[in-house]
């Protein structure tokens, strides 16, 4: 779990990133920030396409920004949405955050006052894994 400072960070992260998402398909800005275990944060946005498929999700971007620079283990990832309700990550995402552990924490926030606050083990019970690979 993040500090409250980290969370706050974190949050800054967030919507700095979504201010920055390329969405002109959809309108829906995204942005994301993870912590990884050595303190870091990574920020990053989606990214549309006019191939559908190509798109990449906020959370995404920032994990494999991450995972970029060398880390791998990550404490928490926190989703902002300019919405008047939080936003889970999309199922592709959620795979995505439980590669790299199963009690990472999923914060979303948006413009309103509802959040989410949880384990990506909790938002993709019995997922496939690593694990299952051994």
């Amino acid at each position: 779990m993040p500090s409250p400072a980290q969370l706050k960070k974190l949050k800054t992260a967030a919507k700095a990133a979504a201010a920055k998402a390329y969405a002109p398909y959809s309108k829906f800005r995204v942005g994301a920030a993870v912590l990884t275990e050595s303190g870091k944060i990574f920020a990053g946005c989606n990214v549309e396409n006019a191939s559908y498929g190509l798109c990449n999700c906020a959370e995404r971007t920032a994990i494999f920004s991450a995972v970029a620079a060398g880390e791998k283990k990550f404490r928490c990832v926190v989703v902002y949405t300019p919405t008047p309700a939080a936003t889970a990550p999309c199922g592709a995402c959620r795979q995505v955050i439980h590669e790299f552990g199963r009690q990472i924490r999923v914060h979303s926030f948006c413009d309103g006052r509802d959040l989410i606050d949880t384990s990506i083990s909790a938002l993709l019970p019995a997922a496939f894994g690593p694990d299952d690979l051994a």
